[in-house]
């Protein structure tokens, strides 16, 4: 089993994966807002480059070249898209969230990483396989992929509609309608779907749903760690939006090797 380690900065909390113990990283928690990445960096990796987005809800993966050329040509200060992999060593990726899920992942052979923010929309538009697939075009194999999703709001308290857990579903029941494929799911093993007492409303595992459409890619369950962390749930250390409804985050970032 991959463990999960608090450790501490100053007196502050942060949380770490062992499945991704050959990178700097860390899943940082409510107590560092309203620190920056360049900021949070320095605890991690103080001479790595920071990169950071302007996130959107969408699919789109950047590399930092990317990154970099778009601040150039719009002149804005951050690039929009929700997930950023690394092309060279010592690049720190950052994503920030406050209930979607956190995802970094590390190639144990090439060293370098990848940052996502999977929130359901994101989910639904399949952000995890994509980043997966632009590491890939970088020479990475899928055995060699370490994922660690970080704390993100817990099934048993996230409600949703049934037509956005139909539209998430179909990220892995991709063939028939809403009645279809809401049904599929709660008929999958450790469904993603739980009830929920409201008519037209369900529980939804965000994290789960990623889980599924990593095995989907050949992705096996040891290669993959879900923090036991709840951002609803868990006050003393995450924000939630859903809980609080206000515009804070807290950020994961992890910076590559070799």
């Amino acid at each position: 089993m991959h463990t999960w380690q608090w450790r501490n900065w100053g007196e502050l909390p942060y949380l770490t994966c062992s499945l991704l113990e050959l990178w700097h990283h860390g899943f940082f928690t409510q107590q560092f807002w309203p620190r920056s990445p360049a900021e949070l960096t320095k605890v991690l990796q103080p001479e790595a480059l920071v990169y950071r987005l302007k996130q959107v809800h969408g699919n789109t993966v950047l590399t930092p070249q990317e990154v970099d050329s778009k601040l150039s040509t719009n002149g804005d200060d951050l690039a929009s898209a929700d997930g950023l992999i690394s092309e060279q060593p010592l690049q720190a990726v950052w994503v920030a969230s406050a209930d979607c899920t956190p995802v970094l992942i590390g190639d144990v052979r090439t060293g370098q990483v990848a940052a996502v923010h999977a929130g359901w929309r994101g989910t639904a538009k399949k952000i995890v396989p994509q980043a997966i697939a632009r590491l890939q075009t970088q020479g990475s194999k899928l055995d060699d992929l370490r994922i660690a999703m970080g704390p993100a709001i817990a099934g048993e308290v996230y409600q949703v509609s049934l037509d956005v857990a139909a539209e998430i579903g179909s990220s892995i029941i991709p063939q028939g309608d809403e009645k279809y494929i809401v049904e599929s799911l709660q008929n999958l093993p450790n469904s993603p779907l739980l009830a929920d007492p409201n008519p037209g409303k369900a529980r939804l595992d965000v994290r789960r749903v990623n889980v599924l459409q990593l095995e989907s890619l050949g992705i096996s369950g040891e290669q993959i760690a879900i923090a036991p962390y709840c951002t609803y749930q868990t006050p003393d250390h995450f924000f939630s939006y859903r809980r609080e409804q206000e515009k804070k985050v807290q950020w994961s970032g992890i910076v590559s090797g070799k």
